[in-house]
């Protein structure tokens, strides 16, 4: 099984969560994880499944404008001018049995607060073409900045070994 994990993260923690995700994926097969920024400058991936992940802000995947924001909270480099919105809106459509998964870190309080980059990402993700083999996940922050909810890397992993079953089923029944 080939995966490539693709990630947007501002503070950490979705990256934190990707690399999990990538390494529950590693024992199944060749996985690939990559920063939204690196990935655009990569062609389009030819794998069995895509798994996408991204911060949620203001209610849904980030901007321009929501990114500038983050980068003046953090010390650390943040790439403004491409997220998982923009590397999604400029992908191509695939061929039919493209197989996908979105994830997105948001915060755990208020727990009532809507929205998810999760959702989001999987909506483009089946405007192009790709079957999600599950729902969207959010994993859940502490606060903007994080870190991550006690448990959710725990969470990562068996969500990984999930996507890693569903997927192993499927490629042995197509063949």
């Amino acid at each position: 099984m080939r995966v490539r994990v693709v990630y947007e993260s501002m503070f950490g923690n979705t990256a934190a969560v990707a690399n999990t995700i990538a390494a529950a994926l590693g024992k199944y097969g060749e996985v690939e994880v990559l920063d939204v920024a690196t990935a655009a400058q990569r062609p389009e991936p030819t794998v069995d499944l895509l798994v996408v992940g991204a911060p949620t802000h203001a209610f849904g995947m980030s901007r321009a404008r929501t990114r500038s924001d983050a980068a003046g909270r953090t010390e650390a480099p943040i790439t403004i001018d491409i997220g998982m919105r923009e590397w999604l809106d400029a992908a191509l459509p695939v061929p039919p049995g493209s197989r996908a998964a979105a994830f997105c870190t948001k915060a755990a309080k208020p727990s009532w607060l809507p929205g998810s980059a999760a959702r989001g990402a999987g909506k483009r993700l089946r405007r192009l073409g790709y079957e999600l083999i599950d729902a969207p996940t959010d994993f859940r922050v502490d606060g903007t900045l994080g870190p991550l909810t006690a448990g959710e890397l725990e969470r990562a992993r068996a969500w990984a070994d999930h996507l890693a079953h569903t997927e192993l089923d499927h490629i042995a029944h197509r063949s």
